[in-house]
């Protein structure tokens, strides 16, 4: 999904588009036509907006459609990227100004590979969050939940209704906490032998 520096130049039209109404896309997405493009579509991250680069000779319902598909397509492509500490620990405390006017500040935040039973865990006394590996590649909504549940914890040490008040700002809470009942109902099943184990 790189930009194409040489259908960038020349002649092109530029049309904002609006998103799907459940799409990803959440930031501004600008479609931009060119002459010189014949069959492949495009998109990358520009600052704030996405570009969608489309043929000209598209019609508006394929140039919906194309959006569509490659907003989920950079959306896969996000989600897969892996975080590193220091991402997460920035990304902890955007979230702590967004959702808890900043009052929950963490010492330290990192990814750890001991926590088979959990997905995340907090030592308020120390103010360190410590998130499992397993989350790594899931979508960045349910990251965000976690590192939220785990924020809170800095704020209010159990799991009463004061702490689940301070939860009920993140609007995806409940899709996250599916997702992640999802996850252990699926690792419960039993498995299934293939054709090759029988």
């Amino acid at each position: 999904m790189s930009a194409d520096p040489l259908n960038r130049a020349g002649a092109s039209t530029r049309t904002p588009a609006n998103p799907p109404p459940n799409g990803p896309g959440a930031s501004a997405i600008e479609v931009r036509r060119s002459a010189r493009r014949r069959r492949t579509v495009s998109a990358y991250r520009e600052g704030d907006r996405t570009v969608v680069l489309i043929p000209a000779r598209m019609s508006e319902a394929e140039e919906q459609r194309w959006v569509s598909v490659m907003l989920d397509k950079l959306a896969a492509q996000e989600s897969k990227r892996v975080l590193g500490d220091a991402e997460l620990a920035e990304r902890a405390r955007r979230l702590s100004g967004q959702y808890f006017e900043g009052r929950a500040r963490p010492a330290s935040v990192r990814w750890v590979t001991n926590q088979n039973t959990r997905w995340g865990s907090c030592t308020p006394s120390e103010g360190s969050i410590r998130l499992s590996h397993r989350l790594q590649g899931m979508p960045e909504y349910v990251v965000d939940y976690v590192l939220l549940h785990e924020l809170a914890h800095l704020l209010v040490p159990g799991h009463g209704p004061r702490f689940w008040r301070l939860l009920d700002a993140y609007p995806r809470t409940e899709r996250a906490r599916g997702y992640l009942e999802g996850v252990v109902a699926a690792e419960r099943l039993p498995h299934v032998p293939g054709a090759r184990d029988e």
